[in-house]
């Protein structure tokens, strides 16, 4: 098993198929080292993983990530060796994912719980949102639109679980 942070390099595509629909993409990884004679961070080599997601997850993702978005993968690395009889030998390196989420620590993303039956592969709605833009009176205005969010106007998260009946717990700072 591993785990790669890193970018992603290509569009979602999802494939139906006898066993199930599966979502593959293209991951570019870049290791960065901090360079001590020139006293700054620097890129390495960046390396390139075709990240496969089988049923839910490969449904979920697809209306969920996009190009260039940062990403957290963790799954089963397999390394394939080809050899062709027109060329060289080539060498790549597919995951196939058991979890995949947005590198928090690059920016904000927002969760929403998709139920039994409601699952399918959706296009993505635009910068703010997903299926049907951002939740319900958080609507951007039109000069919003594509703009960073900065971290003052994120809005307060209430938490909820199906076994509580408790009442929610007041926003922070209120």
């Amino acid at each position: 098993m591993v785990t790669l942070v890193g970018n992603v390099a290509t569009q979602v595509e999802w494939r139906e198929s006898a066993t199930g629909g599966a979502a593959r993409f293209r991951l570019a990884v870049t290791a960065r080292r901090f360079d001590r004679e020139k006293q700054s961070w620097v890129d390495g080599a960046t390396s390139f993983y075709t990240v496969w997601a089988a049923r839910a997850l490969g449904m979920n993702l697809t209306g969920s990530v996009a190009i260039g978005e940062p990403l957290v993968v963790h799954g089963r690395l397999k390394v394939r060796d080809e050899e062709r009889k027109d060329g060289p030998r080539r060498f790549s390196a597919d995951v196939d994912a058991v979890a995949i989420g947005h590198d928090m620590s690059r920016g904000t993303t927002a969760f929403r719980r998709v139920f039994k039956g409601e699952a399918g592969p959706v296009e993505r709605a635009g910068v703010q949102g997903v299926e049907g833009g951002p939740a319900p009176g958080r609507e951007p205005t039109a000069s919003q639109v594509g703009q960073p969010i900065s971290a003052n106007s994120v809005p307060a998260v209430v938490w909820e679980s199906a076994t509580s009946t408790a009442p929610a717990p007041a926003p922070m700072g209120v």
